[in-house]
């Protein structure tokens, strides 16, 4: 009996993560290619249209972007990049106080040219829970005033938190709340693809008397 809780003791759970590969190279390609198509069909005007990508992965992509929307059209709209951690809500400084939590990177912003009466696009890898997005719009809105912002994201991935949605989206994956969507560039990650990571519990049985 001794023997048999002692054995019963060394069960014990481990979290692993397991990696499945939602889009390919090809597929972000086809992907991108679509959502520029998109843009264009909603803003007629490209001389009033910015892409403006949200640090990290969201400035490549709106890059990519770009380039597909001069291929299609033969014109080039603005270009720009937002960083957005001090406007972000789990980032936590007061005073001269050291931050109690980790914090992000802090990377330059660049809007070499007016918002006022422009359609913004802002361009971001993954929709989560909305406060990426709460936090770009109220960093776009320092530099200028709009006359539109739209959103355009590589994935949806819901749980929204913030009553925001996408006016282009890729591809929507529904996920549980322990999984997660990570989009990786190239330019960022050498390699082009969406994968989703998860964790589960795995019950290891008796690692011997």
């Amino acid at each position: 009996m001794a023997y048999g809780l002692r054995n019963l003791a060394r069960v014990s759970a481990v979290n692993t993560e397991r990696e499945t590969v939602l889009l390919d190279r090809d597929d972000v390609e086809r992907t991108l290619s679509r959502i520029a198509h998109e843009i264009i069909e909603g803003n007629p005007d490209l001389d009033s249209l910015a892409l403006i990508g949200i640090h990290t992965r969201g400035v490549p992509l709106a890059q990519r972007l770009r380039r597909r929307i001069a291929d299609f059209t033969g014109r080039e709209v603005a270009l720009g990049q937002l960083d957005i951690t001090f406007y972000r809500d789990d980032v936590h400084v007061r005073g001269r106080e050291a931050p109690q939590h980790a914090q992000p990177l802090v990377r330059a912003s660049k809007l070499d040219f007016g918002l006022d009466g422009m359609t913004c696009v802002l361009v971001d890898d993954v929709l989560y829970t909305g406060r990426t997005i709460r936090a770009a719009v109220e960093a776009l809105f320092d530099y200028g005033r709009p006359a539109r912002v739209q959103l355009a994201v590589l994935a949806d991935r819901g749980h929204r938190e913030l009553p925001i949605r996408p006016d282009y989206v890729g591809k929507n994956f529904p996920t549980h709340r322990d999984e997660r969507i990570q989009v990786q560039l190239v330019e960022v990650d050498e390699i082009d693809q969406v994968v989703l990571r998860s964790e589960r519990e795995d019950s290891r049985g008796p690692q011997g008397p």
